[in-house]
């Protein structure tokens, strides 16, 4: 495995064509609910990255078929809504918060004892804001730290669990997708109403599984499910948390001109793009088109002139995952932005908010500030030669990655966390400087 990669400062520009893997939150739910139903789903652009290849390993330990064609293309056939079997091990989540909290929703109401681990990252972030509500439905599940974290063992509830109408905290796609996979299973209807609305890839996608939910403000409803309906296929869109890079290094990198092939532009998902906007990027959406209820786009980005910018809560749930690499834009650009709300980062796959200023002060010391839920970027600070650490962090990694092509490059400690989600990461940075 290598130790270090060394990232130059790209001295002609980015230019070329993406094409964008395959969504990481989709990919994860194209297989757990494909693997609900009792017909065969044929699933094309899948993201072949560690953290939906655990969800494969999950769905397949939990008696489902999964039959790869290629890295990107598999079918996946289970034995209907009630057909899950009794997992013969321990299942392993790996890096996959996502896999291990939508898994809790829908492993609640088996008739059967399933125990998770993960690794060392999984086994440090929060899981009690899952635990919780699903506990509250009747579910009865047990972990370490007051059942809070990894290992975490679900078991027989005993009777169907309960619907209810849980006020969540945060506005959590993770939560809430787990709160409504369990409802399915439950003697009544189920609702979330969050403080935001979050994503709603689940949502979507259990409307492709004629399975219906009702949304008024910010709150959704599902009521107890009979069976799934699968769709012949599903096609994944790309993944916009894996476009953001591109998009940021198409804006801040002198002489770039990037389009960007297949992004998913879910509404829930857009954030970046307004914030991208509202800094000035030039950033133009082609042959806009939906396909299974997603929102998909070629996106045209190109060098420009960018200003500071404020966002803060009310945006968070629809851009949390690409707060590094706009951060990244921030430095680039004239003034100063501040992101507030955005205490979530400190329980990702490391503490990003610290991991950012740690990391940011070593290539353009002086140019952050963290607080408990806000990051102060100083644009223009002057950026230098450094290195970095990872963090084991794939989008920290893949964020300083873009620091240093648009600064005076960055050797990465730690590199290859890119796999989590973005394998081909650093050989299309690399063929874009061609």
């Amino acid at each position: 495995m290598e130790q270090t990669k060394t990232i130059a400062q790209a001295a002609r520009g980015l230019h070329g064509t993406v094409a964008i893997p395959g969504d990481k939150s989709i990919s994860h739910r194209s297989v757990m609910f494909s693997a609900l139903g009792s017909t065969p789903v044929h699933i094309t652009n899948f993201l072949h990255a560690q953290d939906c290849l655990s969800t494969a390993a999950c769905m397949q330990a939990l008696g489902a078929a999964v039959m790869f064609e290629s890295d990107t293309e598999l079918t996946v056939c289970g034995h209907g809504l009630h057909g899950l079997q009794e997992p013969s091990s321990i299942i392993d989540a790996g890096n996959s918060g996502t896999t291990l909290r939508l898994m809790m929703g829908i492993l609640a109401p088996q008739p059967f004892l399933t125990t998770f681990t993960g690794d060392a990252s999984l086994h440090k972030r929060p899981m009690g804001r899952v635990i919780k509500p699903l506990t509250q439905m009747g579910a009865k599940i047990y972990g370490r730290a007051q059942n809070t974290k990894l290992p975490i063992t679900v078991v027989p509830a005993g009777r169907r669990l309960s619907g209810m109408v849980y006020e969540s905290p945060v506005a959590s796609a993770q939560v809430k997708s787990a709160i409504l996979l369990a409802g399915m299973y439950a003697d009544a209807p189920t609702t979330v109403v969050e403080p935001f609305t979050s994503r709603d890839h689940t949502e979507r996608m259990l409307e492709a599984f004629g399975v219906h939910t009702v949304k008024e403000g910010t709150a959704v409803t599902i009521r107890p499910v009979e069976s799934f309906t699968a769709p012949e296929a599903i096609e994944v869109p790309g993944d916009i948390s894996s476009a953001a890079y591109w998009l940021v290094a198409g804006a801040i990198v002198p002489g770039s001109s990037l389009l960007l092939k297949n992004v998913g532009v879910n509404p829930t998902r857009t954030g970046i793009l307004d914030v991208l906007r509202a800094m000035g990027a030039h950033i133009a959406l082609q042959n806009e088109r939906v396909s299974g209820g997603e929102a998909a786009a070629d996106i045209r980005v190109e060098t420009s002139a960018l200003h500071g910018t404020s966002f803060g809560a009310e945006i968070m749930p629809r851009l949390i995952d690409e707060i590094p690499v706009i951060a990244v834009a921030a430095l680039f650009a004239e003034g100063d932005t501040v992101i507030t709300g955005a205490g979530e980062l400190r329980v990702k796959e490391t503490d990003r908010l610290q991991a950012i200023a740690d990391e940011f002060n070593k290539l353009a010391p002086g140019s952050v500030e963290a607080g408990a839920d806000s990051l102060v970027i100083h644009g223009g600070t002057k950026v230098q030669h450094a290195s970095c650490f990872s963090y084991d962090d794939h989008r920290m990694a893949m964020s300083l990655a873009i620091l240093g092509t648009a600064g005076a490059g960055v050797t990465l400690e730690r590199p290859e966390c890119v796999n989590i989600s973005y394998p081909a990461f650093y050989r299309t940075l690399q063929d874009l400087q061609q």
